[in-house]
């Protein structure tokens, strides 16, 4: 406390460096906040898409192939339907016909799009529309051989190729040494 003065300013200095670090706390935490908030808008955000992503594909599926130049000019679409509201006159069939055209096999994976572990044994398919756990009937159409297999995958990502099975429904198929085979698919279940 000198007559100078140079003990107030040392005090007005000390206050004025607590006033900066008291606005830069309060400024850290508002940004904080506003970050969390962020954060949890965009987690509430992602599972609103994931659960309307998973009743889309829990949806019957329209399956409507592209047309390219490889792909046959005689296509029907199968259409799974819940409710009927008119009575049939036709005698129902057990199956439609989804598609045909050409089909691979793969034999390597992890893990499936359905979120089952890829076992090359088991008579799947990888299908890019159809939920999984329909049953489809794989026929090879020039040799008639056919196999019933599941779709637990998402694919083929190819262009031009319609399902991709697993090896041993490959097998089945005789398909294995080609590779690739002209195929009609039917919706069992």
């Amino acid at each position: 406390m000198s007559r100078d003065g140079t003990v107030s300013s040392d005090v007005g200095v000390k206050r004025s460096a607590y006033s900066a670090a008291a606005h830069a706390r309060t400024a850290l935490r508002l940004f904080a906040i506003a970050i969390g908030a962020a954060s949890l808008a965009a987690c509430a955000q992602s599972s609103v898409v994931s659960q309307r992503s998973q009743a889309l594909a829990s949806r019957p599926a329209l399956i409507e192939p592209t047309r390219t130049a490889a792909s046959p000019a005689h296509t029907r679409v199968a259409v799974a339907r819940t409710h009927t509201p008119y009575a049939s006159r036709k005698k129902p069939d057990d199956s439609k016909i989804a598609s045909q055209g050409l089909a691979s096999f793969y034999s390597e994976g992890q893990q499936t799009a359905s979120g089952e572990k890829f076992d090359g044994r088991e008579l799947t398919a990888a299908h890019p529309t159809l939920p999984f756990g329909t049953r489809l009937r794989v026929t090879d159409v020039k040799t008639g051989r056919s196999v019933t297999v599941r779709v637990n995958d998402r694919g083929p990502y190819v262009p031009g190729r319609i399902v991709d099975v697993s090896y041993s429904a490959a097998q089945s198929l005789g398909m294995v040494g080609k590779g690739v085979a002209n195929v009609r698919l039917d919706v069992v279940e």
